[in-house]
C-alpha cells in the first residue's frame, strides 16, 4: 500500500473520533507557510497553552493591585501558590500530595535531593546511572562522586546498553546490582531514557535496588506528563522532573521534585535548607534553628517564583480537565499509528530504535536514519522546511513524540509521507 486518500480518510475520522480533541484549540500551534506546524517536539518543549498569558497577567495585576499584600490576599494568596499546584502535580506523578513540591530547576533539585539521599561511605562510594545519560544527569552524578572526594572511575558506574537500539534490559540493571550493589549508594535511572525513548519500571528497579541496600531516585523528565506514573506506590526515595516537556509550562519553567513520605520528617536525614522549606506555622517567628515542613516541602529554600509557576497552573489545568488515563490511551493509539506507518511505508529508510512493547516507551519514537548523519541532518532539514518539526539528536536519530493533547493522526501521516516524500527524492 502507497501513502494514499484512504490513509487520509482513516486519519481524519480517527480525529474525529478522539475524545480529547477539544484540547487541541487549548493551545497555540506555530504556523508554517499560513498552516498549522505538525509539532512533535513536546518532548523537548511542549507548546504554549492558551491559558498560560492569562495566568501570568492574573498575577501580575494581583502585584499591580496588592503589592506586598498579594501574600497574603487575593483569590490565590502568593504565600500558598504552592499548594494550588501541589495537588494537580501529585495526580499527574501519582504521589501523596505531601509528597510532592513545585521548586527550582531540574539539576538543582537532583543536587539537592542527592545532598539527603545520596551519602556516601568507603564502602558504599558508587552512583549507578546509564550509560549515555543525559549531560545533565552525568555531569550532576559526577560532580557529586568528585564532591565527596571519591574517584569516577571506579564509583560512578554507567550501566551500558545490552538491548537492541541502544536499549537497557532489566536483566541488565538485576546483573550489576548483584555485582555491585554492595557498593552502590545511590541508584540514579531515568523515568524515560532520552535518547531511545525507553521507559522503565520504576517499581522493579527500586525493589531490586532497595534489596542491595541503596538508594533509589529518578530524573522523570521524559516521563512526567507522558506516562501514568505511580511514584509514591514505586517505593523511590526520590524524584526530579522538569515542567518545560510534557507539561507545557514554557521554556526554563519550574521544576518539580518528589520525596516519599517515608522521609518526610527523618531528624538523621540531613539537607541544604533554606527559609522557605521551614515549618510554615512558624517559618515568621525567624528563629535562628531550622524546623523543616513536612514533605517534600522541606527542600525548599527561597520564596517561589510566583510569575514563573502561573503558567504551570495553566497547564495542569488542561491535565486535571483530561487526566493522565485518557491521555495515555490516546498516546498508545498515536504512537502505535506512527510505528505501523513506518514498518510498512519507510523500510529501508528508517530505524526504529524505541522499544516495540508499548509498556516500555511513551509518546516518542527515536527514528534512525539509515545511511549517516548526513542523510539524517538533510532528512530533518527537509521535515523543517515541509511544516514537520521533530528534534535532532547527533548523530542521525530524529524523535518524534506525538503529544495527546495537541498531537493528531493527520499529523502522524503527514510527518510519515514527509519521510517518504523525501526517500523518494
Amino acid at each position: 500500500m502507497d501513502l494514499s486518500l484512504d490513509l487520509d480518510a482513516f486519519a481524519l475520522a480517527r480525529d474525529a473520533a478522539d475524545p480529547l480533541a477539544r484540547f487541541r484549540s487549548e493551545f497555540l500551534i506555530p504556523t508554517h507557510r499560513g498552516q498549522d506546524m505538525h509539532y512533535f517536539c513536546g518532548n523537548s518543549l511542549g507548546l504554549q497553552p492558551r491559558g498560560a498569558q492569562r495566568a501570568i497577567a492574573e498575577e501580575l495585576n494581583a502585584w499591580a493591585t496588592n503589592a506586598v499584600e498579594g501574600h497574603f490576599c487575593g483569590e490565590r494568596p502568593w504565600m500558598h501558590y504552592q499548594s494550588a499546584l501541589r495537588d494537580s502535580m501529585a495526580r499527574v506523578v501519582g504521589a501523596l500530595p505531601s509528597e510532592v513540591v513545585v521548586m527550582n530547576s531540574l539539576t538543582v533539585n537532583l543536587h539537592l535531593l542527592m545532598a539527603s539521599f545520596y551519602r556516601p561511605t568507603k564502602e558504599r562510594p558508587a552512583i549507578l546511572i546509564e550509560a549515555g545519560s543525559f549531560p545533565s544527569d552525568r555531569h550532576a552524578t559526577a560532580s557529586q562522586v568528585q564532591f565527596h572526594g571519591f574517584d569516577l572511575e571506579t564509583d560512578l558506574i554507567e550501566l551500558q546498553p545490552d538491548g537492541p537500539g541502544g536499549t537497557i534490559s532489566m536483566a541488565a540493571i538485576e546483573r550489576v546490582l548483584e555485582e555491585h550493589g554492595h557498593r552502590i549508594a545511590l541508584v540514579l535511572w531515568p523515568g524515560v531514557q532520552y535518547r531511545t525513548g525507553q521507559a522503565f519500571d520504576l517499581a522493579a528497579i527500586t525493589k531490586m535496588a532497595h534489596a542491595k541496600g541503596c538508594m533509589v531516585g529518578f530524573d522523570l523528565a521524559h516521563a512526567v506528563g507522558n506516562l501514568p506514573l505511580a511514584l509514591h506506590d514505586s517505593g523511590a526515595d526520590f524524584a526530579a522532573w522538569c515542567t518545560y516537556k510534557y507539561l507545557n509550562s514554557g521554556p526554563g519553567a519550574v521544576a518539580g521534585a518528589f520525596v516519599h513520605e517515608l522521609h518526610a520528617r527523618r531528624p538523621d536525614l540531613p539537607r541544604l535548607a533554606g527559609w522557605w522549606g521551614h515549618r510554615a506555622e512558624t517559618r515568621f517567628l525567624m528563629a535562628p534553628e531550622f524546623d523543616p515542613a513536612d514533605g517534600a516541602e522541606g527542600w525548599q529554600q527561597s520564596n517561589p517564583p510566583i510569575l514563573a509557576m502561573a503558567s504551570i497552573r495553566a497547564s495542569l489545568e488542561l491535565f486535571d480537565a483530561a487526566t493522565m488515563p485518557a491521555l495515555r490511551a490516546k498516546s498508545l493509539e498515536l504512537t502505535g499509528y506512527l510505528e505501523s506507518l513506518v514498518r510498512k511505508h519507510l523500510e529501508g529508510v528508517i530505524e526504529i530504535l524505541t522499544p516495540a512493547e508499548p509498556t516500555q516507551r511513551g509518546c516518542q519514537l527515536s527514528l534512525r536514519v539509515i545511511g549517516g548523519r548526513e542523510r539524517g541532518r538533510a532528512l530533518f532539514e527537509y521535515l523543517a522546511d515541509n511544516g514537520v518539526l521533530g528534534d535532532w539528536r547527533e548523530p542521525d536519530v530524529i524523535r518524534i513524540s506525538p503529544a495527546p493533547l495537541y498531537n493528531r493522526h493527520t499529523d502522524v501521516l503527514a510527518a510519515v509521507r514527509g519521510i517518504r516524500d523525501w526517500a523518494s527524492t
